[in-house]
């Protein structure tokens, strides 16, 4: 081999050992390269287990509780009950009408101003006949002192006034315009004293019943002050209304199922329940009304209260009733955006919202579907002050802070 063709072989040589380590560099840096991005994709992974860690912690606010101390709660109205299973009843729902027997009604009034003592067996619905005495009106220890004697004094002054006259006129010392006067004072003296001294006692002033019938209001209680002219009792000679309900004929096959009603009266939004006037079912129609696709059920109820006979009333029909039911007064329900919430008492001064899904309404309680269990604690009367409490001062009920 000639020297030359040495040169050549040994540069072909380190040209390719050159080439190999280059191709291994290159093979290393990009292993390298895909070694890090593992790394960054690993990274990647525990940036979204964080996020996940962060929802939940925020998935948590649902539960957050509200502070409100008991004097505040108390102060607010808020009342709490534990919620127990009972017996609820599928409620019909429709309009109707207070009707009222032909009759007259009065009004006993205070003759005399005075402190009110009641008889002691004066109570709404009692049975009442003329002229019985409902209730005595005392003077005594009053500034303006009693009002009989001070009758019976201004009627004996111009009585002793009109005596004196009387001959003077015939004497025609005075004038007949000057009798007229003095005669005209004493006569209504007169009337003035006789009006209030014929019911007068030791006891005082007493107040009868103006007409025989039934007590359907007593306007004031044992001790009240009261002043002349001030209505006192309500006497009507309708002892009892009738309820008249309009019921759709897709109903008909229930209505042998119902017992009792509750009704909801438009001028004051108050709910009566038959059961706490008394009342009872009469009948209901074996055929639709001829005016509509509607049958009559009538009941009746003692007329006490202020309920207007004549006037159209909301009602809810009692028919079947279910055992082991869940239900809260409508006061303890409050509505956000169709959702309706309770309000739950944690402990002493916490309380937590609610969500329930609702059931039949019977117009003072309604059926709870979902959301409540026996033996929770709910707030039943001002609600609506828990849920402004919430506004201001929620504190989470779990962190995951550490």
């Amino acid at each position: 081999m000639t020297f030359r063709t040495s040169i050549y072989i040994g540069a072909i040589g380190l040209f390719l050992f050159g080439a190999c380590n280059g191709h291994s560099a290159e093979q290393h840096a990009h292993e390298t390269t895909e070694h890090s991005h593992g790394h960054e994709g690993h990274d990647h992974d525990h940036e979204g287990h964080d996020h996940e860690h962060e929802g939940h912690s925020h998935g948590q606010e649902g539960g957050d509780e509200i502070i409100l101390p008991p004097a505040k709660a108390e102060a607010a109205g808020v009342k709490v009950s534990i919620i127990e299973a009972g017996t609820f009843h599928q409620v019909i729902r429709c309009s109707g009408q207070v009707l009222a027997a032909q009759g007259d009604e009065s009004m006993a009034v205070a003759p005399v101003a005075g402190v009110v003592s009641l008889q002691r067996n004066v109570i709404e619905g009692m049975n009442v006949s003329k002229g019985s005495v409902l209730l005595t009106l005392s003077s005594q220890n009053i500034a303006d002192g009693d009002p009989v004697q001070k009758a019976r004094v201004a009627y004996e002054t111009a009585q002793k006034e009109y005596e004196r006259m009387k001959p003077l006129l015939e004497s025609r010392i005075v004038s007949q315009k000057a009798f007229a006067e003095v005669k005209q004072t004493y006569e209504n003296a007169r009337i003035s004293y006789e009006a209030v001294a014929k019911h007068h006692s030791e006891r005082g002033q007493s107040v009868v019943s103006p007409i025989g019938g039934y007590v359907k209001n007593l306007l004031v209680k044992e001790g009240d002050y009261v002043t002349v002219g001030q209505p006192l009792v309500s006497i009507t000679q309708n002892r009892r209304l009738f309820l008249r309900a309009d019921v759709s004929e897709r109903y008909y096959g229930a209505l042998r199922t119902i017992g009792s009603a509750h009704f909801r009266t438009p001028y004051d939004e108050q709910v009566y329940a038959l059961d706490e006037l008394n009342g009872r079912l009469l009948s209901y129609g074996k055929s639709s009304d001829g005016n509509g696709y509607y049958v009559p059920v009538t009941f009746e109820f003692d007329n006490k209260g202020d309920i207007l006979p004549g006037s159209f009333v909301e009602i809810f029909l009692l028919s079947t009733p279910m055992e082991q039911v869940i239900s809260v007064p409508r006061t303890a329900l409050t509505e956000e955006q169709g959702s309706f919430f309770v309000y739950l008492q944690l402990d002493e001064e916490g309380y937590k919202k609610q969500r329930v899904t609702l059931g039949a309404d019977d117009g003072q309680r309604v059926q709870i579907c979902s959301g409540l269990h026996a033996g929770d604690r709910v707030v039943t009367q001002g609600a609506y002050q828990v849920k402004l409490a919430s506004a201001t001062n929620v504190l989470p009920a779990h962190s995951h802070e550490h």
